[in-house]
């Protein structure tokens, strides 16, 4: 695990010099609507967390893993991001089976809002997933209520006090399985400027005692509900790390990577030029159109449905 941490570009700050990480995009369903989260396809001029040019199968996944090892063979992780969930897609499980049949020595990664982490926890220990990210912002239900509009649990919609309760329970029970697994896991934090900013501290000290590898605390993205509220200055951020490094260790370098990128952490190539898409298109050979699905109004296990089912 050791190996496997020194050579993860989010986990240490030497490793994103020397290498690479690969996202596959096959999750586009979500579990939870967040008050910061605007998930689009296609947005090839952005670069941050739920967006992604094309949502892939699990075999085109694969497909596109293998056309970009032989060109980057510097990239030693493989991991699903979005633009969704991982955990609300079986499509994730299926993608992770490939890639390890086939690539058994590369690191698999997940990231995730730990809503569904408890219930598919042996899921993710099957398909050998060594290191895990949480996106967990309050474990305070009167503070997430103000981030999170609402959830869906097993095909039941919850809100305001009560989803916050549950996502909280739902999140510590499955970081701390993850935990005494022996799994490295990395929190990612909204920093919320007047929502959570005095909080973070006392989470940072809970996360310690569970046993968390390293926290990762990332600047408010003023969109969707929030696009009116202030983004935290890079002061504010370091000072908040400072308050939370004495429990948990801080990653600084994170630049809040879209569900598809890849190559190095300071060089994300799959924005390099508009011949990206060329390169590594993975449709068939009736180049079908990409899948592109918009998830940004409704959030449910099933974008077609409204009820969850």
């Amino acid at each position: 695990m050791r190996r496997k941490i020194s050579e993860h570009p989010c986990y240490s700050g030497e490793a994103q010099h020397k290498f690479g990480r690969l996202h596959l995009a096959v999750a586009p369903k979500c579990n939870i609507q967040c008050n910061y989260c605007d998930r689009k396809f296609d947005c090839v001029n952005e670069s941050r967390p739920g967006v992604a040019s094309e949502v892939l199968t699990p075999e085109e996944a694969l497909l596109r893993t293998e056309q970009i090892l032989k060109e980057h063979p510097f990239i030693h992780v493989v991991g699903i991001a979005g633009p969704g969930d991982p955990l609300a897609n079986e499509e994730t499980f299926e993608t992770f089976r490939l890639i390890r049949e086939k690539y058994p020595d590369l690191t698999l990664c997940v990231s995730t809002n730990g809503l569904a982490l408890a219930d598919r926890f042996a899921d993710l220990q099957k398909s050998n997933v060594e290191t895990l990210t949480v996106t967990m912002n309050a474990m305070d239900p009167d503070i997430q209520m103000q981030i999170v509009d609402h959830i869906v649990y097993q095909k039941k919609h919850y809100h305001g006090r009560e989803a916050a309760e549950l996502l909280i329970e739902k999140q510590l029970a499955g970081i701390q399985m993850a935990a005494d697994a022996g799994l490295a896991v990395k929190i990612n934090t909204v920093l919320i400027p007047g929502i959570n900013d005095e909080h973070i501290p006392e989470m940072a000290q809970r996360l310690s005692e569970m046993g968390v590898y390293i926290m990762n605390i990332m600047p408010l993205i003023t969109q969707a509900k929030f696009k009116d509220r202030r983004a935290p200055t890079e002061e504010e951020r370091a000072a908040v790390q400072n308050q939370c490094s004495p429990y948990v260790k801080q990653m600084k370098h994170c630049r809040q990577c879209r569900s598809d990128a890849y190559g190095l952490i300071g060089n994300d190539l799959s924005q390099m030029s508009k011949t990206r898409g060329d390169e590594f298109r993975t449709a068939s050979k009736e180049k079908r159109p990409p899948k592109l699905i918009d998830l940004s109004g409704d959030v449910t296990l099933d974008p077609k449905s409204k009820d969850g089912n």
